[in-house]
């Protein structure tokens, strides 16, 4: 009888690590899907640079194929995922000082092409 109280007294705890476990492991997923992890695609930065103009009171001053020349330079640069989601997020930032630099000599260099179409 005694083993059969042991087993019947593991289940509940088992089962409640099981549970506990769960939401733990749902939260890790939904952290790791909003981390910015996977590197913006060009159309959310593109999207990111239209924001950052309208919020500077500016909505018509750059066309979607503007945005999106900036945007394709910007993602096939070696610029870190991270600058490129708050681009994409419509932030005006870099994800440190060593990335300002890089981000603006790429808009620099792209000026006249993109602003073109």
């Amino acid at each position: 009888m005694v083993g059969i109280m042991i087993a019947t007294d593991r289940t509940p705890r088992t089962r409640s690590r099981i549970l506990l476990a769960l939401p733990i492991a749902a939260l890790a997923f939904s952290l790791a899907a909003c981390g910015g992890s996977a590197r913006p695609t060009a159309d959310d930065v593109a999207d990111g640079i239209q924001q950052v103009y309208e919020d500077q009171g500016l909505p018509d001053a750059i066309s979607d194929d503007a945005a999106t020349c900036f945007a394709e330079a910007l993602v096939d640069s070696e610029l870190s995922d991270e600058t490129l989601g708050y681009i994409a997020d419509g932030e005006d930032k870099q994800k440190n000082e060593e990335e300002k630099a890089p981000t603006t000599q790429i808009l620099t260099d792209k000026q006249e092409e993109c602003f073109a179409k």
